[in-house]
């Protein structure tokens, strides 16, 4: 399946330097990373991450991508799709975080690209995953999409998004896609 829309695609993170060397770029910005868990700043231990990551996407328990512009192949951003509960039919998807380098509608168009990956796929019904309060933008993306709240604790808004939700939602920016 390819994963590309108007203006972005999503590329296979590899275990290299240059991979690693991009995400700690990515990540390291104040502005992308004041809602992300902490990473390591050192290129070998993210190398190693890397290389455990790529154990983990061959057994197809997670998948981790490059947002890359389509004009110029820029590394824009990244979006992870991992903790498969297979018991519950669903897939979180994370880690995702755009650059100032990032097209208008990257945002919409990666969200769209990582549920059509998990639900079309892969075949689930469900997604769940978390958003650190605060983190008001992407909230209100999550609940515009037709995503629920269904838990908090202090740090994070827990949320749940469906099949049906996300036909209803890509069906809506059916243009962004294309």
């Amino acid at each position: 399946m390819k994963l590309q829309s108007k203006t972005i695609k999503l590329v296979p993170v590899e275990a290299t330097k240059h991979d690693a060397l991009k995400i700690i770029e990515l990540r390291g910005g104040n502005k992308q990373s004041e809602f992300l868990s902490k990473t390591s700043q050192d290129i070998n231990a993210q190398v190693e991450w890397l290389k455990s990551y790529l154990m983990r996407n061959s057994q197809g328990l997670e998948y981790y991508f490059f947002i890359v512009r389509l004009d110029d192949d820029d590394k824009i951003g990244t979006i992870r799709l991992y903790d498969i509960q297979k018991n519950i039919d669903s897939f979180c998807w994370g880690s995702w975080l755009l650059n100032e380098r990032k097209t208008r509608s990257a945002a919409l168009e990666s969200c769209l690209l990582i549920y059509t990956f998990g639900f079309e796929k892969l075949g689930f019904e469900n997604s769940h995953f978390d958003v650190r309060k605060g983190n008001e933008k992407v909230i209100n993306f999550h609940l515009k999409s037709g995503a629920m709240i269904i838990g908090e604790d202090e740090q994070n808004y827990y949320f749940k998004y469906n099949m049906s939700s996300f036909i209803k939602f890509k069906n809506k920016y059916l243009g962004a896609l294309k």
